[in-house]
């Protein structure tokens, strides 16, 4: 009975002083990768946040350490962007793609290798 009455007071304290304030919410976007010979091509899958999209922005390193930043609008579902001009390579190439949300906050949708 002790136990219970102290974990919520714990509880009751960190909502009374803020201490579960400031955590944001993950966003639920996707998308996906492939390599076509030279050329990545980024599909969008969208997801329940996909309308507080405002940009992706798309790095891409490939084997040789070449690398590439690509910035490309929000709300392109079922749309695809090809990164060309022999970015890809023969090796694996590392995607990353980072939405940017309209509420300021950042976060990576994909991380894989093509």
């Amino acid at each position: 009975m002790v136990a219970i009455t102290v974990i919520l007071a714990a509880v009751i304290a960190a909502f009374v002083f803020g201490m579960a304030s400031g955590i944001s919410k993950t966003k639920a976007v996707a998308a996906t990768a492939r390599q076509m010979g030279t050329s990545i091509l980024v599909t969008w899958v969208g997801g329940q946040d996909n309308a507080m999209v405002s940009n992706y922005n798309i790095s891409i390193m490939n084997s040789s350490g070449t690398s590439a930043l690509i910035v490309v609008p929000g709300n392109m579902v079922g749309n695809s962007t090809t990164i060309g001009g022999g970015i890809g390579s023969p090796g694996q190439d590392h995607v990353t793609v980072i939405g940017i949300f309209s509420d300021g906050t950042q976060q990576v949708v994909l991380d894989t290798y093509v």
